[in-house]
């Protein structure tokens, strides 16, 4: 059998005739009024007849569910002990069987806006434009998880199955206004129903030869009120069609299916319940996790979660997730898709979540003005003629022995002592018979040593000075697998220079401030430590060659490890004599001496 993932078309046009008609029909199967339509279809009163049979056929299967949602009902049944009374999933819903019923559902018939107490949606020229009440950044205290499945991580609210149990039923009978589907609002009577979206998500991509596409198989339940969101998951995730038919029924496609169903209800009208009705113990009756997560109540008015949005998970090793969100902001939807998607990879195992990433990270330093790497690092053993040999016919000999590279002519190999001075923008070095050889040194090259390190002209924002950048050849692999959306991976791909803060030095008195910056130089940082051991302090004085920028830069910043009186002396340096010193160490040379101070001036 063929993966029960669909490939399906592009979103049809949602002011479609033949779309809207096809909404009507299906309104009218689920027994729900539909709209006038401008157009009328001459079969409508046949239609109408083969729709009263199957409504009728429903009636007598009014229990009977889908293989996707039964399998969901099961464990749900399992999660509250084998409680007959527990809550059942919606046998009748709006199904979205097909991409751009949820974008044509989110707007009347002939409208071009719709308004709601929860969200505002606007047709556009791309499309259609939502913009929901909710417009959360932050997750603070919204993850809850059912207790009896997977352990809890302690940074998460436990909750009790019978409260789950509450409510699970509670979201699965929203208010009559949350039911109204926008398609209908301008009728005289608008239909009141739940929507539902049938999702496959990739689990496992294919790999010719080694494994075929692995998907997960997760629906989403949505008052009529808040199809906008489907549309908004539908976008991303695709639509896996219609779960009552067989050939998208994951069951019988094991060889695609990893064996994991995700359940997904919005149900926004969860904030108003309170704490005491849900059946959470007063606070001098809970334990001690719940008095800490807020499982319990001061007060019989107490909310749950304080009136806040929240997502409630139920899941165990079975497979099986089901997860209330209790908010209509879009992000929230897909980060839990994308959280189940995580689920099913980890219980699978070998897999990783799709939204790993992560960059590989070649620190760059600020080398001022002139920089040779011989004496930098004299443990530098790397010579030209291994590079030449090395890069082969990748690198062309030029007269005065450099190469350039055949393929990005940009890029310049050098000597492992070629020394470079911006003042004069020469890159020089002697050959193997002694004579020196010269280079022009220009902003847009790339000068590669023999070790891989490169070399080039910076001016890291117009206006600024040049100078010159060093770049290591090694990188760092800096990976994070397995994460959600949100879960820190973008920040190991930022550059270092979104925490720097750059601007203008003043001075008022330069003979005054230059005689601070004397004093700081003079100073004894031996004894900065709180442990501080005489017999193995080693003095680096700040302008010393083995002392680098960096390690200045931590010496002036206060940090625990010092010492109190330590901490204390740096906080009565100015930054204006800080930003001096380290402006003194970028720039110094150690042929300035102790005479560092006649090389400044006003």
């Amino acid at each position: 059998m063929p993966s029960s993932v669909q490939t399906l078309p592009p979103s049809p046009d949602p002011a479609d005739p033949r779309l809207l008609a096809y909404l009507n029909l299906k309104l009218h199967e689920i027994g729900q009024p539909g709209v006038t339509l401008a157009a009328r279809d001459e079969f409508a009163g046949f239609v109408d007849h083969f729709l009263t049979l199957s409504r009728e056929k429903d009636r007598a299967l009014a229990r009977h569910l889908c293989p996707v949602d039964q399998r969901i009902q099961n464990f749900i049944y399992y999660t509250l002990d084998g409680d007959e009374s527990a809550p059942r999933l919606p046998a009748t819903t709006l199904v979205l069987d097909r991409p751009g019923l949820a974008r044509a559902l989110s707007l009347p018939v002939g409208r071009d806006e719709h308004h709601s107490s929860i969200l505002a949606s606007l047709r556009v020229r791309q499309g259609v434009l939502h913009n929901p009440r909710s417009d959360r950044r932050t997750t603070q205290g919204i993850f809850h998880v059912t207790e009896g499945g997977l352990p809890i991580p302690n940074d998460k609210k436990a909750v009790p199955p019978a409260v789950f149990s509450r409510l699970l039923a509670a979201a699965l009978q929203p208010p009559a206004e949350l039911l109204r589907l926008p398609f209908t609002a301008a009728a005289a009577k608008p239909a009141e129903c739940f929507v539902s979206l049938h999702l496959r998500p990739v689990v496992v991509p294919a790999v010719p030869g080694f494994t075929p596409r692995r998907s997960m198989e997760t629906r989403l339940f949505a008052p009529g009120a808040l199809v906008a969101n489907l549309d908004f998951v539908e976008s991303i995730f695709g639509n896996a069609g219609d779960p009552h038919l067989p050939e998208n029924d994951a069951g019988l496609d094991p060889a695609h299916w990893t064996g994991h169903t995700g359940c997904i209800i919005l149900a926004t009208h969860l904030n108003s319940l309170k704490k005491r009705d849900l059946g959470l113990p007063a606070f001098a009756d809970a334990t001690v996790r719940q008095q800490r997560d807020g499982m319990c109540w001061k007060s019989p008015d107490e909310l749950y979660n304080d009136g806040g949005a929240f997502k409630l998970t139920a899941r165990s090793a079975a497979g099986v997730v089901v997860t209330l969100i209790s908010d209509n902001y879009f992000g929230y939807c897909k980060k839990e898709v994308k959280t189940q998607i995580s689920y099913a990879a980890n219980l699978l195992g070998r897999a990783e979540e799709e939204h790993a990433g992560g960059a590989i990270v070649f620190p760059s330093y600020d080398l001022g003005e002139d920089f040779q790497l011989a004496t930098n690092l004299p443990d530098v053993t790397h010579t030209f003629a291994e590079a030449l040999a090395l890069l082969g016919d990748r690198a062309e000999l030029q007269p005065g022995g450099w190469a350039r590279d055949c393929v990005w002519p940009a890029v310049c190999y050098v000597p492992q002592d070629a020394r470079f001075d911006l003042r004069t923008q020469r890159i020089t070095w002697r050959d193997a018979a002694g004579k020196d050889c010269l280079l022009k040194l220009l902003p847009a090259s790339t000068y590669v040593l023999p070790s891989g390190y490169k070399v080039e002209m910076a001016r890291p924002e117009e206006g600024r000075r040049w100078t010159l950048r060093g770049t290591t050849a090694e990188g760092l692999l800096c990976h994070k697998p397995c994460t959600v959306s949100g879960g820190g991976k973008s920040e190991i791909s930022k550059p270092i220079s979104d925490a720097m803060f750059t601007g203008p030095v003043f001075v008022s008195d330069l003979a005054k401030d230059l005689d601070q910056v004397e004093a700081i130089l003079a100073h004894d940082f031996r004894s900065r430590f709180r442990n501080f051991d005489p017999a193995q302090a080693r003095g680096r004085p700040i302008l010393s060659p083995e002392r680098s920028l960096g390690s200045v830069v931590k010496l002036l910043s206060r940090s625990p490890d010092y010492s109190d009186v330590y901490n204390e002396w740096l906080a009565t340096i100015p930054r204006s004599i800080r930003d001096l010193v380290l402006l003194l160490k970028r720039l110094y040379k150690p042929a300035w001496g102790s005479n560092w101070r006649q090389h400044f001036t006003v």
